[in-house]
């Protein structure tokens, strides 16, 4: 009986995951197809003072480099950030599986329930919605950290005949060669892991406070919240995600635009990053590019949001 309930368990598990990581990974495209112009600003405000403000900076895009500028370095994102946002949705709602257990094993006996072989889960902390955030941001770094240093050199190389990357695989190849794979291709890891803890922490806390409090003020169930909420509740997660962490972005960008060795290389690490970055820029200088980039995150959020708990209905 009891390794009947434990396989039983198990099957249920694997099947949500799969569902998750699926969910995810259509959220991601879209999160792209969304968002990438406004990316390519937010990194050019962040790496370069050349620019008066997000406004100048698109213009010039476009005057100098056309539409199509907007979507430089798409393909890797495409690819790359619909298998983030897969493992993203797949480890936070393992996470969250998994606290609801603890949760649900806390529980004097009388309140639990075996129903159908499955116990009955017991809702979440803030705490572990932040918590369980956090590990998917950072289960999502080994592939965040890679993607988004390929996507940057992309969209900030020289335009025209000074072009330094063919496309994404040419910059593969030349980022793990300088000088190697750690310090080249994965350039950045530390600070990237911790903001994407911070941020992903955030986002999902503030999605799921939002969708609970709706459903306990109106009395309706989850999948009863119509689309344009979740969508809104989305975008606010979003704007959370970037507020929360974005100094942590900036120094990622400066490094991940860095030379490699000699006088072309000007940060010796994250702590010297942060360190130029204030002696130089002040306060200010954290927050270079936030305008567009929360500009971008209402409409990315909540597309993102939206087309991952549609999907989740739909295939449920």
């Amino acid at each position: 009986m009891a390794d009947a309930l434990e396989e039983t368990i198990a099957h249920q598990g694997l099947t949500s995951t799969l569902k998750d990581l699926f969910s995810g990974a259509v959220g991601g495209v879209a999160q792209v197809l969304i968002g990438q112009p406004f990316d390519i600003v937010k990194v050019r405000l962040q790496t370069t003072t050349r620019y008066t403000g997000a406004l100048d900076c698109a213009s010039q895009i476009l005057k100098n480099e056309g539409a199509a500028a907007f979507y430089k370095g798409t393909l890797t994102p495409l690819i790359g950030i619909g298998a983030c946002v897969s493992v993203q949705f797949g480890a936070f709602n393992y996470a969250r599986r998994a606290f609801e257990a603890q949760n649900a094993a806390k529980q004097p006996p009388h309140l639990s329930t075996v129903t159908s072989a499955v116990i009955e889960p017991q809702p979440l902390s803030y705490g572990q919605y932040y918590a369980a955030g956090a590990f998917a941001g950072i289960a999502n770094t080994i592939l965040s950290s890679p993607i988004e240093h390929i996507r940057i050199r992309m969209q900030t190389q020289p335009h025209g005949a000074g072009r330094l990357y063919t496309g994404p695989l040419d910059c593969i190849r030349k980022l793990s060669r300088s000088p190697n794979i750690p310090r080249g291709l994965y350039r950045g890891t530390a600070v990237t892991l911790l903001r994407e803890a911070q941020a992903y922490g955030f986002w999902f806390l503030t999605f799921e406070y939002l969708m609970q409090h709706d459903c306990a003020r109106n009395h309706v169930a989850r999948k009863e919240i119509p689309t344009w909420k979740i969508a809104l509740y989305g975008g606010v997660a979003g704007e959370m995600l970037w507020i929360t962490s974005y100094p942590l972005d900036v120094v990622k960008s400066k490094m991940q635009t860095d030379g490699f060795g000699g006088e072309s290389q000007r940060y010796k690490s994250m702590r010297d990053a942060f360190a130029q970055t204030w002696r130089q820029e002040g306060m200010a200088g954290f927050w270079r590019g936030l305008g567009p980039t929360l500009l971008r995150a209402m409409p990315v959020s909540a597309g993102t949001f939206a087309v991952v708990e549609l999907t989740m209905r739909f295939i449920s």
